[in-house]
């Protein structure tokens, strides 16, 4: 079925605003948040927002939650570019939110200014919240190839991300430090992120409206009866997916502006690679694939801070163990294992020696829902996530 035609035409930015569009029904139901375009060069998730907010003004009357569109970047997006002076993505550290919620906060660099102003409209929501919260942010690559979704392994943002006919990218949050939805998923969101095709591709725009439709509908929002076009949009996205798979992060190629990285042309999203090919170069020579698989995200654009990702398909069994392992709480038992210990103060996190519990790999640790958080000489430490498995409202009767 052929794609509903748009014309991709950026407003005057006049007309680039924060707020896209802001809704409350029943005010004791959940709350659906999207945010498009925290990279100014990606266009499709304000103009698919825009789109959605017809449908939702025409819906208000019928709403069982909030719903809140936003700009994540604005002041980049008016200048058609990645960020001003440095990447909205990865500026979601501990200091950085702390340092720009305050009242007082003063700042000339743009992001931070864009933080501050997120932050007033995200933390209205979160602080009045009394049901299940779910984000969704929508982005789109320099590269092109089919679609996929981002997701934070929890199992909570596993089963909301389930619904969708797409395929899920696990563990880029382990390579990527300061994002929106790691912060809002330790704030206890279900997040999930799109990654909706090429930059330009006006097709791009037609997947990032189709998940925000069936979103409505996923978290609860609307029912689905709500919704006409419901089956002609999950068949939009699965038809731009043709591999509806699982898969896992397993290198990220980290770079730096004045490294020279420049990718070898040719490669999509979804390619496969061998290990010890040549994918790209930089100042010091020739930058090869570190292992089997298929390659994600290959940077095309002179803004950025990954070169590419590889990754690899996960096999049904693990994903099951997984979710079996999580549900009788195993994790609380890892630190009487040889080599792994509790880190005082913090009883999320667990320091492994893995000298002595070298039979306990990473892979392990994410089975049970931990994420790593930094690997210094033989130890290796990981923190278990947040509202894994349990919703923070469960408290609530929700």
């Amino acid at each position: 079925m052929a794609a509903i035609p748009i014309k991709i035409v950026s407003p005057p930015a006049t007309e680039i605003r924060r707020v896209v569009g802001e809704w409350t029904g029943d005010r004791n139901g959940p709350t659906l948040i999207v945010v498009g375009s925290i990279h100014g060069n990606e266009p499709s998730g304000r103009l698919a927002l825009a789109r959605a907010s017809e449908f939702v003004d025409r819906k208000a009357g019928e709403l069982k939650g909030r719903v809140l569109f936003l700009t994540g970047n604005v002041r980049a997006s008016t200048l058609g570019v990645r960020f001003v002076d440095t990447d909205l993505n990865r500026h979601w550290t501990r200091e950085n939110i702390l340092r720009n919620s305050a009242a007082s906060a003063e700042s000339h660099a743009s992001e931070d200014q864009e933080q501050s102003e997120l932050l007033q409209s995200i933390g209205e929501s979160l602080r009045t919240a009394v049901d299940e919260i779910f984000v969704l942010d929508l982005h789109s690559t320099s590269a092109g190839g089919a679609p996929f979704a981002t997701v934070g392994d929890t199992m909570r943002n596993r089963r909301f991300a389930m619904k969708f006919p797409v395929t899920l990218l696990l563990g880029i949050e382990e390579q990527l430090e300061g994002t929106l939805l790691e912060f809002l998923n330790n704030e206890g969101a279900v997040t999930l992120g799109f990654e909706a095709g090429q930059h330009d591709d006006p097709a791009s725009a037609d997947n990032h409206e189709a998940l925000v439709m069936l979103a409505l509908v996923y978290s609860g929002v609307l029912e689905k009866a709500d919704l006409p076009d419901f089956e002609v949009l999950a068949k939009r996205l699965r038809s731009a997916m043709p591999r509806h798979q699982i898969i896992e992060v397993r290198h990220r190629e980290a770079i730096t502006a004045g490294q020279g990285f420049e990718m070898r042309p040719g490669f999509a999203n979804f390619d496969p690679v061998r290990k010890g090919q040549i994918l790209a170069s930089d100042l010091s020579g020739d930058i090869a694939s570190p292992e089997t698989g298929i390659i994600m995200m290959p940077l095309y654009q002179k803004k950025g801070e990954d070169g590419f990702f590889i990754a690899r398909k996960v096999a049904p069994f693990w994903l099951h163990l997984s979710a079996l392992l999580r549900r009788f709480d195993a994790a609380r038992l890892m630190h009487l294992l040889p080599g792994v210990s509790e880190v005082p103060g913090h009883p999320e996190q667990l320091r492994v020696d893995t000298r002595i519990a070298r039979f306990f790999p990473l892979q392990i640790f994410h089975l049970l829902g931990f994420r790593r958080l930094r690997w210094s000489n033989e130890f290796l430490l990981v923190s278990r996530r947040r509202f894994d498995t349990v919703s923070p409202f469960a408290a609530k009767g929700h």
